[in-house]
């Protein structure tokens, strides 16, 4: 593990064969965040500090409809993926020898439709009569954003983002299975809880706002993906025009955290090898917590340390072609 501390529409097409940028050297694409300056300060820290008073932006022309009940957050099948037992886990596992399933291709729907879904799902979740969640309170009472889907969605495809930067370093194959494992489970779901939710009955009016959201989704990847191979300046105007809404009196502490936030992200992951992150072994560091930088021989270590938990998952189903060294 990198060192973390504590601190105070039916289906939609593969959205990065719009923007085929070489992501698969990722160290290249990454190695601005290698030298980056260490900050003692967590993004909801740095966020906090700022007493600069704070302005409501005005969005909408009535207040936006709230969740009126409650979705199951993953299907139970992805709930279930890893409980399979006895006689059928062998039947499965006689399959995948005898046919020469590949399993990495196979495991992009439980790993990006569900394991990855899930974090980027409950990144900035809220319902109106439960407590926030710690990353929903890093959103909406520390960055003040409003509480909205839309605002939701922002959040969301923010995360899908910076997934999917990891996601296009894997081998092309492997790395367009699980975009769009990830991307289809995120319209499904959204499409599901306009329904249940939001109570939204017409079926024209969800079919306009998916193809709104598609829309979103499309440019906040292009700009995140200039922002990722320009400069910081780029990123942060790409992140204030989106997750805050292009608002002119944005506190720019809060658009600086955030940032810094996007850059923790960006660094674990380009410390992960293809074959951990293929696993689902990511979760986003939480806003309260510092990443901090680690040496060549601590990245030799972790890399050690993966490949010997690794050496001991030999049945089928755990067989894999992705690197442990990259």
């Amino acid at each position: 593990m990198l060192r973390i501390s504590k601190g105070s529409t039916s289906s939609i097409r593969l959205l990065s064969q719009s923007t085929r940028s070489s992501f698969q050297n990722k160290r290249s694409i990454l190695s601005k965040y290698e030298k980056k300056p260490e900050l003692d300060l967590s993004p909801n820290k740095l966020a906090s500090e700022s007493h600069i008073p704070f302005v409501k932006q005005n969005l909408y022309k009535k207040e936006p409809r709230q969740p009126q009940a409650k979705a199951p957050f993953l299907s139970e099948q992805e709930d279930n993926y890893t409980g399979i037992s006895g006689w059928r886990e062998k039947l499965g596992q006689f399959v995948v020898s005898t046919f020469g399933i590949d399993m990495d291709k196979s495991r992009s729907g439980p790993v990006a439709g569900g394991k990855y879904f899930g974090e980027c799902k409950k990144q900035a979740l809220f319902y109106p009569d439960e407590p926030l969640s710690d990353s929903a309170r890093f959103y909406y009472e520390t960055l003040k954003l409003p509480q909205s889907f839309s605002q939701q969605v922002q959040i969301m495809i923010l995360h899908y983002w910076i997934l999917s930067v990891r996601m296009r370093a894997l081998p092309y194959k492997y790395g367009k299975e699980y975009q769009q494992k990830l991307v289809d489970r995120i319209f499904s779901d959204m499409e599901l809880r306009m329904s249940t939710e939001l109570k939204i009955k017409s079926g024209r009016t969800i079919e306009n706002y998916m193809k709104d959201y598609h829309t979103q989704l499309l440019g906040c990847v292009l700009s995140y993906d200039e922002g990722l191979m320009t400069d910081d300046i780029t990123l942060a105007s790409a992140l204030w025009r989106n997750v805050f809404n292009g608002n002119e009196n944005v506190d720019l502490r809060h658009v600086e955290a955030l940032l810094m936030y996007v850059r923790s992200q960006l660094y674990v992951l380009n410390k992960m090898t293809d074959r951990a992150f293929g696993f689902g072994y990511f979760s986003f560091v939480p806003a309260d917590q510092i990443v901090k930088l680690i040496s060549k021989e601590e990245e030799e270590m972790i890399k050690e340390a993966t490949k010997k938990e690794f050496a001991g998952m030999t049945l089928p189903s755990q067989q894999s072609v992705l690197s442990m060294d990259e």
